[in-house]
């Protein structure tokens, strides 16, 4: 692995906000307080909505931590492969540092034996010399008696001429024996010396694998401190992120609280509602609309369908003779149409769309008219009324009739929706 490479697994890495805004959002929940009974529904689903914005930024710090914490363990990858490519590449070299000290220890015998060989040959060398040396001085010293008796004994100038011719063969064969030890001699030299130069050849590859292997453990020791520096960061991720998945988990739970609060409030306001406007529907069965005049509500006693639903039915009539207002909710100031039909479900505690087109889908769907019953919502294409039995519907219409009474075929229907169950 080159130096870069190091450089860049040992830089700084950033310190992040991260780290800091988990303490802080545990200290906010420390200091949260779920209300045992909200004075008011919308200042707990203020509340609940504050917890749920929190709960949020913690799930955001929590993907951010992941993120941060995937990058490093990325890292780690590459620093394993980086290790195991060390490893080997160590492993390689002591396999060459062991060949060549094989070899070098081969050399050394060969180097050895060479150098006995050289002995042995200068040994030759210089015994052979000195015999030779003693052979002509002996020549020398017996003088013309020595080559007289030689000649002398020749039995012919044949044998005489033989003679003399010994003579000097003994004398070159001295010299090309002297002459081949000497030859000998200076091969088995180039030999050891030869032998000497490739043991260190030998030795200096070792030297130089030798600090190959020390460079690449110094840098196996710098990526194991890199490694455990990076496994170190990875684990304080790990704990981050522990501790904002707690902090998110005690969020969900205050959350669930919230909303089961809000549930349970909203529940009884529904009841309250109902109870009123049943309460007053049934204080006035037939209602007087604005100009005084008495409403028929005997249509919806004598229809088929729930109590509930013909209190409904009941109470949208009192509202006969009101004004239509466009945007409006009011029944006695003035609403339209699906803010007429939204207020009469508001009051007794149902939830439904504020406007026509999302109505066109609340509650559950009617087959027929001849299957509606007071309380349903008949729906027209951008206008809806509230059916109150015997073909009739009462609505917001148009802003010069107002809240009125109207056959439910005043025009086609598009769907009939059913919101109580």
């Amino acid at each position: 692995m080159g130096r870069s490479r190091l450089g860049q697994l040992n830089r700084i890495r950033k310190c992040i906000a991260i780290f800091a805004v988990v303490p802080m959002v545990a200290a906010m929940l420390a200091g949260a307080v779920l209300p045992a009974r909200a004075d008011k529904i919308s200042d707990l689903q203020n509340q609940q909505k504050e917890h749920q914005n929190q709960l949020s930024s913690v799930q955001g710090q929590i993907s951010d931590l992941e993120d941060e914490q995937s990058i490093i363990e990325e890292e780690i990858q590459d620093v394993n492969a980086e290790l195991i490519n060390l490893m080997t590449g160590i492993s390689l070299l002591e396999d060459q540092i062991s060949e060549t000290e094989a070899q070098i220890v081969i050399k050394g015998e060969e180097l050895e034996a060479a150098k006995q060989a050289y002995a042995d040959a200068v040994k030759r060398e210089q015994e052979e010399y000195e015999a030779m040396k003693v052979r002509i001085r002996y020549m020398y010293e017996r003088g013309d008696e020595s080559y007289l008796n030689i000649f002398m004994g020749a039995a012919s100038f044949g044998d005489l001429l033989t003679r003399a011719e010994y003579i000097e063969q003994l004398y070159e064969y001295d010299r090309k024996l002297l002459t081949e030890y000497q030859e000998t001699t200076k091969l088995v030299a180039q030999l050891r010396d030869q032998v000497d130069r490739e043991k260190a050849e030998l030795e200096e590859t070792e030297a130089s694998l030798q600090a190959d292997k020390s460079e690449l453990v110094e840098e196996q020791k710098e990526l194991n401190s890199v490694k455990s520096r990076l496994k170190a960061e990875s684990d304080a991720y790990e704990d981050k992120i522990r501790q904002a998945e707690a902090l998110a988990s005690q969020y969900k739970k205050q959350i669930a609280a919230e909303n089961a609060e809000i549930k349970r409030l909203q529940e009884e306001e529904r009841k309250r509602r109902q109870a009123e406007a049943a309460a007053k529907a049934a204080s006035n069965p037939n209602p007087t609309t604005a100009s005084g005049r008495k409403v028929d509500t005997s249509v919806i006693q004598n229809s088929a369908g729930s109590d509930l639903g013909k209190k409904i039915a009941m109470y949208g009539c009192q509202y006969v003779g009101n004004p239509y207002v466009a945007g409006g909710t009011s029944l006695t100031n003035g609403a339209d149409c699906s803010g007429f039909t939204w207020r009469i479900y508001s009051d007794f505690g149902y939830s439904i769309p504020r406007n026509s087109t999302g109505q066109r889908s609340a509650g559950v769907a009617v087959g027929s008219l001849a299957e509606a019953q007071p309380g349903d919502i008949i729906c027209y294409p951008g206008h809806v009324g509230l059916y109150i039995g015997g073909g009739l519907i009462v609505h917001a219409s148009t802003e010069r009739t107002g809240i009125k009474i109207s056959n439910a075929n005043y025009r086609g229907i598009s769907a009939i929706r059913r919101i109580i169950k």
